[in-house]
């Protein structure tokens, strides 16, 4: 009789103490990010632009390039860029989306490294850069994407083609798919190799870029790409890399050249330091010395002064109270990159800010913004606006489990 007694006085004080919770979140209680400014979004889409351009290095390029870019691989930051939505013909650096549609044929299991192609008439008679494939000759996807990334092989580029989609024409509709799904909005693919004969085949530096970047984020490319020589039909043939920055420049990974005589010298550039990755993508060289030079300059020019840091640096966020969750917690998390681009000499000056609120409603949704983490240089200048989002949803407690949290709240103290 005791115990009924009991329970029912805790019933009663419980629905007391809880109706204003209950109506206050039947009012739509929401959760307060009126005064958290979000000036922008931290999403590592291409591009973000956060850096000034140097003035020295456009004066050193202008004269030898029609255009260039540099762009850090992970976040897809742009440190330096000239004439970079400028459509110009891209000679064998097309092979680059070549390249990225055999990577991801063999990422999604439908090519694998072991088949083998026959080679098709078309594909033997194709002209320029070759590894004189003869019609019906039987190799493999290794040593046909060898070729191409090594020695720039038209005729290996066609066959690889034909093998994924039957066809050049049909291989070139593909490129063309992809290039407007990665937002290469500056292109368009007329055939596979990148040889003259098409006047509208033509891309620009910036997309360039974004397909160079989505290239070397797949693994098999990093199997070929920083080879300097190597050899196919069981070492009768020789292959030698046209991007001699492989063997003369440090950490040199990749990635594509090319020459005809209206695109003249052509090259995307990787080089990878310390963990960090740089893209630099040149166009229209009027010599391959100048060609080279100019990638040069700007990858020293990257490595010598910027550097990757991470946005939550060594200390993880707290977790936030949640009013009315079934969980009493949720952490908040950084949405977008872990890691941001920044010069080396405002590194030490880096401030990191928080401004969150202090509690939340339920019910909350994973990814459900709660408040921005805001990192400054030493003068003050914001450099990126990062949300700070729920990791994990909270379902909003139920009248039920609400009277159950008082009573053992009230009998067991916990």
């Amino acid at each position: 009789m005791r115990r009924m007694t009991l329970l029912l006085i805790a019933s009663v004080t419980a629905v007391q103490l809880l109706l204003p919770l209950a109506n206050a979140e039947n009012a739509g209680v929401p959760l307060d990010l009126e005064n958290i400014p979000v000036e922008e979004t931290f999403s590592g889409e291409p591009w973000a632009e956060t850096f000034e351009q140097s003035a020295d290095l456009q004066t050193a390029l202008e004269p030898n390039v029609k255009a260039a870019i540099l762009v850090e691989a992970e976040t897809g930051s742009v440190i330096f860029k000239l004439n970079e939505h400028e459509r110009l013909a891209p000679a064998s650096v097309t092979k680059i989306m070549t390249m990225l549609l055999v990577s991801e044929a063999i990422a999604d299991a439908s090519l694998t490294l072991d088949d083998i192609v026959t080679v098709s008439t078309a594909a033997s008679q194709m002209g320029g850069s070759q590894i004189y494939l003869k019609e019906n000759e039987q190799m493999s996807v290794r040593d046909l994407f060898k070729s191409v990334a090594v020695a720039s092989a038209n005729d290996a580029s066609v066959a690889l083609a034909e093998q994924i989609a039957g066809s050049e024409a049909a291989f070139v509709a593909q490129m063309n798919s992809r290039a407007k799904e990665l937002g290469m909005n500056d292109t368009h693919f007329a055939n596979c190799t990148g040889l003259p004969g098409n006047a509208d085949h033509l891309t620009s530096a910036y997309d360039i870029a974004i397909m160079s970047r989505a290239l070397i984020a797949l693994p098999v490319i990093h199997e070929f790409s920083a080879i300097w020589t190597d050899t196919v039909r069981n070492g009768e043939f020789g292959l030698s890399n046209t991007n001699k920055l492989i063997r003369f420049y440090n950490g040199a990974t990749g990635l594509k050249t090319g020459f005809t005589d209206s695109a003249k010298f052509c090259l995307s550039a990787t080089a990878k330091r310390d963990g960090i990755e740089y893209i630099a993508v040149v166009l229209g060289a009027p010599t391959s010395d100048k060609r080279f030079e100019a990638a040069k300059t700007l990858l020293n020019h990257a490595f010598a002064g910027y550097t990757l840091t991470d946005v939550c640096a060594d200390s993880a966020l707290a977790p936030i109270p949640v009013t009315l969750g079934k969980e009493k917690y949720v952490q908040p998390i950084v949405s977008g990159e872990a890691k941001i681009l920044v010069e080396k000499a405002k590194l030490s000056g880096l401030k990191r800010t928080v401004t969150i609120a202090e509690s939340a409603a339920a019910p909350l949704t994973a990814g459900q913004e709660l408040g921005t983490l805001t990192i400054s240089d030493g003068g003050g200048s914001v450099i990126v606006r990062a949300p700070l989002v729920c990791a994990d949803a909270v379902e909003k407690l139920t009248w039920w489990d609400l009277f159950k949290r008082y009573v053992e709240l009230l009998f067991v103290g916990k």
